[in-house]
């Protein structure tokens, strides 16, 4: 079984005791030997610290489509643990293979992952150069270099406006086609030289490349097509009782978290003259527990963790009575 210490990793899990505090994995032993899911892996420590906590009936489900973050979680030699190369989406499908139904508690981070920023070879970032790839699963689909090299001025300039919330996506889009038309967009430098010499109005502090790398590599990894999709499946796949928490890293995914969790949470009542029964009014199927995020100790430690949000929710159960 795996130690239940959480070693040093070059990656630094983001709210690491406070998402795992939030599962309430030590309210009672029911919930101690519980089923659980950590929807990205990353590095494994939301799920180490998860382990340190269940009981020996437990079971934790991870899920990553990043090969490396698969490598990593192969080494937990752990009978409760499961990995699962592959996005979090398809949960039900998944949980159903492995013979379960629901589940006690499902942990959502939507962070990449340090090393997946910090290693060059990975194209994620504009710091150091590197092949232009941003793929969280490098074994399928399409490169960042292939899909701006055949995709039309209009859909370029769409997405780094709505996935970067770019102002200057015009610009940019019209800069990227004329430059593929003189040579190839391959490298990280390349890009991040051409979204430079577009953005005549830069925000300090920030890259003018941030905003365009951000776009691009949300819709290469399908990344809030996902999220969409993982909302609805992890809700159906946990129980009366069961927590969800979600860390966010940029406003799209919050607002889209947001939305899901109200929506479950806040229902519509209708007049209160209509003679209808208590047990058919329509009833909340979500308790909001939490928003929280990083502490500034946190932030200074680690600042990419800055624009971190998590929330958190519990399913509620069915009403006696209701239909």
């Amino acid at each position: 079984m795996t130690s239940t210490t959480v070693p040093e990793f070059q990656h630094r899990t983001v709210l690491l005791d406070e998402a795992v505090d939030a599962l309430a994995l030590t309210l009672d032993g029911a919930r101690a030997n519980g089923v659980y899911v950590d929807g990205t892996f990353g590095r494994g420590g939301h799920s180490r610290l998860i382990l340190s906590k269940l009981g020996a009936n437990a079971r934790l489900i991870s899920f990553d489509k990043d090969p490396q973050a698969i490598a990593t979680a192969e080494q937990i030699d752990d009978p409760r643990f499961t990995i699962v190369h592959d996005s979090f989406a398809t949960m039900t499908a998944a949980l159903a293979e492995r013979g379960v139904g629901k589940v006690d508690g499902i942990l959502l981070d939507l962070g990449i992952s340090s090393p997946q920023v910090d290693d060059a070879a990975r194209g994620f970032s504009f710091r150091n150069d590197g092949p232009l790839d941003m793929r969280m699963d490098t074994t399928r689909g399409m490169s960042a270099a292939a899909w701006l090299a055949t995709e039309t001025e209009q859909t370029l300039e769409k997405v780094i406006k709505e996935y970067g919330e770019e102002r200057f996506a015009f610009q940019i889009a019209k800069a990227i086609v004329a430059r593929r038309a003189v040579e190839p967009i391959s490298t990280t430098r390349q890009l991040a030289g051409i979204v430079a010499g577009a953005v005549k109005t830069r925000e300090k502090g920030k890259d003018p490349a941030t905003r365009t790398f951000q776009a691009i590599r949300i819709f290469i990894n399908k990344e809030l097509e996902d999220l969409e999709v993982g909302l609805n499946q992890a809700y159906a796949s946990l129980a009366p009782g069961g927590i969800i928490a979600i860390i966010s890293f940029h406003s799209l995914e919050d607002r889209m978290v947001k939305r899901f969790f109200a929506s479950k949470a806040n229902v519509e009542q209708p007049d209160r003259r209509l003679p209808i029964r208590a047990a058919d009014l329509p009833q909340p199927e979500l308790k909001l527990l939490a928003k929280m995020k990083p502490s500034d100790a946190e932030i200074d430690a680690n600042p990419r963790s800055r624009s971190a949000v998590m929330r958190v929710a519990r399913r509620l159960p069915i009403p006696e009575g209701a239909a």
